[in-house]
């Protein structure tokens, strides 16, 4: 479970209740049936149209990354390679036929399979790199889903506050409802621009950051293999590898 993700909800709502209760308000005033219905189903709606059924769905599996938090195994992937690349150097590329069943990486499987195969350096670049750019796309289009969500959802709102004022506009001759009849219209608005600002943008952008990281992860792994089918250096690329983080999982070598 993401804790920030959860927990940066969590604080905006209780900030904004907060906030509505030193002034007086209540939170009973922002509890209205009508306006939810008007802008969820609205906004769903107007998401259905601008997706095709496959993006759609993409967009909802996205809820399981942008809310459960995954461990980041960098590290354990960098000394992983540097002891296959050890391996390779000592007994021979067809030595790591005996390792590809023990490595738990679906991705880092498949590419030391290529290795193992004798699949030639070009070919086993240009599939590994298509796997990465088609699975980095198709998140990106899951993303843009939540992002489409939060550009369509204050929109809706307005619509539905619009509808509230029609309804007010039909009862002027009993001026008792009006005040409560306003508010009520503009609970939509409120209830757009909120799930816009507090839920759908935030979560649209967090699932393209890690979208972004596990893109970074695959050519690091990427990067790694054809490294060993170039016969670099085990330590050469453990240094080469530290440096496509950024040094933050670099190690001081001992002779």
């Amino acid at each position: 479970m993401d804790i920030l993700s959860i927990g940066g909800i969590v604080f905006a709502i209780a900030c904004i209740l907060g906030g509505q209760a030193l002034e007086g308000g209540h939170a009973g005033s922002l509890v209205q049936a009508t306006a939810a219905i008007i802008v969820v189903g609205g906004t769903i709606g107007a998401v259905a149209v601008a997706f095709p059924m496959p993006d759609f769905m993409r967009g909802v599996k996205m809820l399981g990354l942008i809310f459960g938090s995954k461990k980041d195994d960098t590290g354990e992937i960098i000394k992983q390679i540097v002891e296959l690349a050890t391996i390779a150097r000592r007994d021979g590329v067809l030595a790591l036929e005996q390792q590809v069943q023990n490595i738990p990486d679906p991705f880092l499987k498949r590419a030391v399979s290529f290795l193992v195969d004798g699949v030639d350096a070009a070919v086993a670049r240009e599939s590994l790199e298509g796997q990465i750019f088609h699975e980095f796309e198709e998140n990106q289009t899951g993303a843009k889903v939540w992002e489409s969500a939060g550009g369509f959802a204050p929109t809706v709102g307005i619509l539905g506050a619009v509808l509230g004022l029609i309804h007010v506009m039909e009862n002027l001759s009993d001026p008792s409802k009006l005040g409560p009849g306003i508010a009520v219209a503009f609970v939509a608005t409120v209830y757009g621009v909120g799930m816009a600002n507090l839920f759908f943008l935030p979560m649209a952008n967090k699932a393209k950051r890690k979208v972004g990281l596990e893109k970074e992860r695959k050519t690091l792994i990427a990067e790694g293999v054809l490294s060993i089918q170039a016969g670099l250096n085990p330590r050469v690329l453990e240094d080469k590898l530290n440096a496509l983080t950024g040094g933050h999982y670099a190690t001081d070598h001992k002779d």
